[in-house]
Formats: C-alpha cells, sequence, structure tokens
C-alpha cells in the first residue's frame, strides 16, 4: 500500500457536512412517524399499517425523498472534481450553494412555504450544475 496524504479542501468539508446534513433530512421524518405511532411501534416489528404521519412530517418525507434523489450526484461530483484535481471556484461555490440551500430547503418545505421553496431548490440544483461545469471545463 502507498501512502495516502488526505488533502481536505473546502469542497470536501462540504461534502461532509452535506453528509451530516442527510443525517438531519433522515431523522426527522423518522421522529415524525415515531411521534404519530409511538416508541413501542418503532423499536418493534412495525406490524400492521402504521398511523398517518401529521403533514409536517409527510412534507419532511418528501423533502427526504427529494435530497435522496440529488445527494448521489453531489457526492459523484465533489468526489470526480477532488480526483482529478478540477477543484476551483465553480466547485466552491457550487458545493456552497448546494448545502446552504439543502439547509434552508428543509424548514421551508416542512411549514410549506411556496414559490420561496422552488427557488432554494433551484440554487442547489444550480451549485450542482456548476460543480458539473467544473468537470467539463
Amino acid at each position: 500500500m502507498g501512502n495516502w496524504v488526505l488533502v481536505q479542501t473546502p469542497e470536501l468539508t462540504m461534502l461532509a457536512a452535506t453528509l451530516v446534513l442527510a443525517f438531519v433530512f433522515l431523522f426527522l421524518p423518522a421522529a415524525g412517524r415515531t411521534m404519530a405511532n409511538g416508541l413501542d411501534w418503532n423499536a418493534g416489528p412495525r406490524d400492521g399499517s402504521p398511523a398517518r404521519p401529521g403533514i409536517i412530517t409527510q412534507r419532511l418525507e418528501r423533502a427526504q425523498a427529494n435530497m435522496w434523489e440529488t445527494l448521489p450526484l453531489f457526492i459523484g461530483a465533489v468526489l470526480i472534481a477532488h480526483v482529478t484535481d478540477a477543484n476551483g471556484p465553480l466547485t466552491f461555490w457550487g458545493t456552497q450553494a448546494f448545502f446552504w440551500a439543502r439547509l434552508v430547503y428543509i424548514p421551508l418545505y416542512a411549514f410549506g412555504v411556496p414559490f420561496v421553496r422552488s427557488i432554494v431548490w433551484l440554487i442547489a440544483m444550480g451549485g450542482l450544475v456548476a460543480i458539473f461545469a467544473a468537470l467539463f471545463t
């Protein structure tokens, strides 16, 4: 085995922060389902039909599904940029935009804020496009 040197770039830092944020996306709706069905249901075999969670939990579930759609693309793009040494202004600002927009997206979706939520989603997608662009320039 060769000696590997880990170079911590701002892009990798934002990737790590985004993975922590993904835990938030994972646990918020899970907590809502536990509140709706009780700890015994959550810890048990989950037989039978669960109670329908509240509207905020349902929104958090949709926000989570949306995050899972784009997270693999973000991870792949950031890692490819790192490995190919394509990091630069596009990847820096792209990772920043993706993370911060996704952070803001959670409460906007949970509280049903229209239009602004869509704009924030577009900002996150713009960040992802910026990272992709860096791979081909």
